[in-house]
């Protein structure tokens, strides 16, 4: 993505960056940091550009014609290094994480004299993905920089890295836009305004999460996700093939995520005009209960069991009053 086709947000940070590079205070280490989707590879890919072109344009930034520029958009920059997941050793599958050998390879790449713009840059991503024994090679290569030489982190979870690392890092933030700053940003991609909305809400206010919803039609899925627990609060819906259906393609882990957050705009009042506080209080329990099942699908357990137990509970907590409101919380843990 060209520089032009950035996002406000995105445009803050690279410009934020770009103003260090040329004063002279850009750090060695420097985590890009924030949220999924909101384009921080982008932003660091444009950097490095900037930084490897050997004749910038008018504005300062990339020409795209000399021979770093030429170089970078064909993949085979000499002084410019991606470094993200790579095939296990059978190569049936991409590993999980990052490894010590990725980090091995990336000392001794910054180790060499740059030949093209005077720099060396390697970008990591997703960094949080780093494995323990590859984190301490990591850390000896950020307490040991050299002129010139670059290492940058990606990361959507910055706290899943060790304290140690993020110290030695300049941070680059990339933060949850304005709402009014996002819609525009959402509509300008060609969507109508009352489909923005509802992908705006839907991903709490998120214009990336929102614009890969509506792009792959994961909007339509919330929907359906609503509707399933519309039918089940009034008793028309079936909670086990409602879970069947939830766990039988992919999508199960994004439908617990859509489920949870409809749970809690219901628990607000301002959003929904409760005013049974004992009911609040089991849609926000149940909120919790959605997430903590979230995290079972990722393990052994049967995932329409367990989303079985979870709709069923939906059903106790959006049903009336007494023993017919109570849920048991404890049957999901």
């Amino acid at each position: 993505m060209s520089v032009s086709g950035f996002a406000p947000w995105q445009r803050r940070a690279y410009e934020a960056a770009s103003e260090r590079m040329d004063a002279g205070r850009l750090a060695h280490g420097l985590l890009f940091c924030g949220p999924a989707h909101l384009g921080k590879r982008a932003v660091s890919e444009a950097l490095a550009r900037r930084m490897l072109c050997t004749r910038r344009d008018m504005h300062g930034d990339a020409c795209g014609a000399c021979r770093g520029c030429e170089l970078f958009a064909a993949g085979t920059h000499p002084d410019y290094r991606f470094v993200s997941f790579i095939p296990n050793k059978e190569g049936t599958r991409l590993r999980t994480e990052l490894v010590i050998e990725q980090i091995r390879e990336v000392s001794e790449r910054l180790a060499l004299t740059p030949q093209y713009g005077g720099a060396q840059i390697v970008v990591l991503d997703p960094a949080d993905a780093i494995n323990h024994a590859a984190c301490n090679a990591l850390l000896k290569t950020l307490e040991e920089p050299q002129p010139g030489r670059y290492l940058w982190l990606v990361s959507a979870h910055p706290a899943r890295l060790p304290a140690t690392i993020r110290s030695r890092c300049q941070r680059l933030e990339f933060r949850i836009p304005a709402h009014d700053e996002a819609l525009a940003w959402l509509q300008q991609q060609g969507h109508a305004t009352k489909a923005t909305d509802e992908a705006l809400q839907a991903a709490r206010g998120h214009p990336g999460l929102a614009l890969a919803w509506l792009t792959d039609g994961r909007i339509a899925l919330r929907r359906e996700v609503a509707g399933d627990l519309s039918q089940l609060a009034s008793g028309r819906g079936a909670a086990v093939q409602t879970a069947q259906r939830w766990t039988a393609d992919g999508d199960a882990e994004l439908r617990l995520r859509f489920a949870a957050e409809i749970a809690l705009e219901q628990a607000a009042p301002q959003g929904a005009g409760l005013t049974d506080p004992r009911r609040t209080r089991r849609l926000a329990a149940w909120f919790d209960t959605a997430n903590r099942t979230r995290d079972l699908l990722r393990t052994t357990v049967r995932a329409d069991l367990a989303v079985t137990e979870l709709l069923l509970a939906w059903r106790d907590a959006t049903a009336g009053h007494g023993e017919r409101g109570h849920v048991d919380m404890g049957r999901l843990t």
